[in-house]
């Protein structure tokens, strides 16, 4: 639709609609490439991003949903934290209801759920 759209326009307006275009593509690419983003295993969490995996120890990790208003809307965060250990910084990793394709309040519980006692 946009690249038809871009070829009945001026010039400029092809360039605007045209990287619009392209930039919707990247991130239909992007979200289709890293999901699931989440994966539950006995040694902890795999978190997948763009440059790789993380994983998150589960004597390390704490997991929280973080939730802001923000002009008038209510948004949830799933928050994965590990402590800082003695070698390194730890990792903090903040997923929304878009990169989890769920609500983050039934991930944390699952999450709580799947932790080894």
């Amino acid at each position: 639709m946009l690249g038809t759209g871009a070829l009945l326009l001026e010039p400029v307006g092809r360039v605007l609609v045209g990287a619009a275009g392209v930039l919707l593509l990247a991130l239909a690419a992007r979200s289709a490439f890293l999901r699931p983003r989440l994966a539950a295993v006995p040694e902890g969490v795999v978190v997948r991003t763009l440059t790789g995996r993380v994983e998150l120890p589960w004597s390390l990790l704490r997991v929280q949903v973080r939730e802001a208003r923000r002009r008038g809307l209510r948004s949830r965060l799933l928050e994965l934290d590990t402590a800082a250990g003695v070698d390194d910084a730890g990792v903090l990793v903040l997923l929304g209801r878009w990169e989890l394709g769920s609500d983050p309040a039934d991930v944390a519980r699952a999450l709580e759920a799947s932790r080894p006692a």
